[in-house]
């Protein structure tokens, strides 16, 4: 981009454009939080199918360029317009603050696609670890303009019960609920909040992947839920990374392929 240009666009949008690239784009406030995005448009004239990815970090942590880093590179060079998001972390913010971030990123997208050459009716949602649980309880739950059109959870804990039970202990999910003990409250509200108990026919498609030595989340999170999606009829397909521990981070060096069959996948649900 020509200096004049860039200085223009700068002083117009408050966004910085590099390859593509546009950063720290607020896409809602909420009290003095200010929630924002970064995202990448192709070259070309679109509309192109679209991620909206949400990074991991134990709904505590993390931020939209860490954790869910390693799919940037990869969904650019497969021509999608993709955005990754920042929301809402526990416990300053409770429960369902970071879900209701992630239905206002998806609302957003679609009411700004023009300006990022988005297809309204190719969205995927894709996230990884707490954000995998974000997208697929988006993805159980969303309807009108928070539905999307398929969702991608990477190690996502599906059912929040099992993971408290197995530790034993709230960790970092009683910030999330308010809540400081494993009682029966607390539990019940965990299921509540599980995206496997809210698994209903006529959801969209999901893509599951998951690495079958993860000593954080198990792999079983993953078997379980698909079981329940595919007996009502919906689909639910699954890459499973041999010897993958939790985090992408370090797939490449197992020789997974999965972000090639994801790509492959993606392309074909949202043809």
């Amino acid at each position: 981009m020509k200096p004049i240009a860039f200085l223009l666009c700068l002083v117009a949008t408050s966004v910085c454009f590099a390859d593509g690239l546009r950063s720290d784009i607020e896409f809602a406030k909420v009290g003095d939080v200010s929630l924002t995005l970064d995202a990448y448009v192709p070259e070309g004239d679109g509309p192109f199918p679209t991620c909206i990815l949400v990074h991991g970090g134990g709904f505590t942590k993390g931020d939209k360029q860490s954790f869910i880093k390693p799919l940037f590179e990869p969904l650019s060079k497969a021509g999608f317009t993709w955005f990754t998001i920042n929301y809402r972390l526990a416990p300053q913010h409770q429960w369902p603050a970071c879900a209701d971030d992630v239905f206002s990123a998806v609302r957003w997208v679609k009411k700004n696609a023009s300006d990022y050459k988005v297809d309204v009716n190719r969205i995927a949602l894709i996230g990884e670890s707490a954000g995998g649980h974000l997208v697929a309880w988006a993805g159980v739950t969303g309807t009108g303009e928070n539905r999307v059109n398929c969702v991608v959870p990477f190690y996502a804990p599906h059912d929040l019960v099992v993971q408290v039970k197995r530790r034993n202990a709230l960790g970092g999910l009683g910030g999330l609920i308010g809540m400081d003990e494993v009682n029966d409250a607390s539990l019940k509200k965990l299921a509540e909040i599980s995206p496997l108990t809210q698994v209903k026919a006529g959801l969209p498609p999901f893509l599951l992947i998951h690495g079958d030595a993860d000593a954080q989340v198990p792999y079983d999170q993953s078997v379980v839920f698909q079981q329940k999606m595919v007996a009502v009829g919906n689909t639910c397909d699954f890459i499973s990374v041999k010897g993958g521990a939790h985090g992408m981070g370090g797939w490449t060096a197992l020789g997974s392929d999965y972000v090639a069959q994801m790509t492959a996948w993606l392309k074909k649900t949202l043809k």
